[in-house]
């Protein structure tokens, strides 16, 4: 698939080339959107935001090759707007993943009731970057992109996060990302 040529098509009208650079990325934009928004009505209603936004403003990307960061971004924005206009407080005790999800966190098969529990004493910056970093997979950079702060912010908010985590409930390997630099 050649971003470019699809966004470039995108930029002249194409619905078919939006669509297709869409669908490419369908299953990482829900995952995102998911991670903010906690059930799938309101991930799906901030998706379909978000690929209107798209539609409308694609003319305004200034580089086509940045198509997927300047769409996860919006989609960070309309999820944090929609969490806001709602009032709705996010609960990580509502959170509940599928089978397919569930993802080793930390190094270990932690079920999620407990990531929950661990990160519920974190502050809203920390539990995002980490949540960012270890459940959806992102790199130090993307996180920035998404989050629109500087790497070594996200990058201190993740250790900070993480050494809370350690003090609060012991164990080890949890600081196991304390040196890595992406």
């Amino acid at each position: 698939m050649n971003i470019v040529r699809l966004v470039k098509k995108a930029k002249k009208g194409s619905k078919d080339a939006l669509l297709e650079l869409i669908m490419a990325e369908k299953d990482a934009m829900y995952r995102l959107a998911f991670t903010y928004m906690r059930n799938e009505h309101d991930a799906m209603d901030v998706l379909e935001e978000m690929i209107v936004r798209l539609y409308e403003n694609i003319g305004q990307l200034k580089k086509e090759e940045a198509f997927y960061s300047w769409s996860k971004t919006i989609l960070v924005n309309l999820c944090k707007t929609t969490l806001r206009n709602q009032k709705k407080v996010v609960l990580m005790e509502n959170w509940q993943s599928s089978k397919e999800e569930e993802q080793p966190f930390f190094g270990s098969s932690v079920q999620p009731l407990e990531i929950a529990e661990m990160l519920a004493i974190l502050s809203e910056n920390q539990k995002e970057a980490i949540q960012m970093k270890y459940i959806l997979d992102l790199d130090y950079q993307s996180i920035a992109d998404l989050t629109d702060v500087p790497i070594g912010t996200v990058k201190s908010r993740v250790f900070q996060g993480l050494r809370k985590m350690k003090d609060h409930f012991g164990g080890e390997g949890i600081e196991k990302d304390r040196g890595s630099v992406e």
